[in-house]
């Protein structure tokens, strides 16, 4: 088996965030031969770094919806281009313009109900995790 790197968006390295675009980190685990091998902790940009960039708001009804625009593609771009080593993307929710673009970009989206990062982990190793998509937003 080849190496596989799995990226949880987290605030304390611990623990899989609830909010996507608000986590400040990735911790990237890669697992080989079924192991944890290593783990990194990177940082994320997310909506405290876009605080000064216009939010194309007002288009919202006209292009699919909340993160679609041009503006929040372009912002989920450089979040995607952090972990594009990844295969799998962990969170516990997510707008559907982040989840789609995350896919586009070949990182497999995954909303997980599990709050720790080793368990969830483990569950996409053993093949067992389940994409809660109710979980979009």
């Amino acid at each position: 088996m080849d190496q596989l790197r799995i990226a949880a968006v987290t605030e304390d390295g611990k623990n899989i965030s609830q909010h996507f675009g608000r986590a400040p980190n990735y911790l990237v685990v890669t697992v080989a031969e079924g192991q944890v091998v290593s783990r990194e902790l990177r940082q994320k940009p997310g909506h405290t770094h876009f605080a000064g960039e216009h939010h194309a708001e007002s288009t919202h009804g006209q292009t699919g919806g909340h993160g679609f625009d041009p503006a929040s593609k372009d912002r989920h771009a450089r979040m995607a281009a952090v972990i594009a080593d990844c295969q799998f993307v962990l969170a516990r929710g997510m707008g559907a313009g982040a989840y789609q673009s995350m896919a586009h970009a070949g990182i497999r989206p995954i909303l997980t109900d599990l709050a720790d990062i080793d368990e969830a982990v483990q569950a996409v190793i053993a093949g067992d995790i389940v994409d809660h998509t109710e979980r979009l937003h």
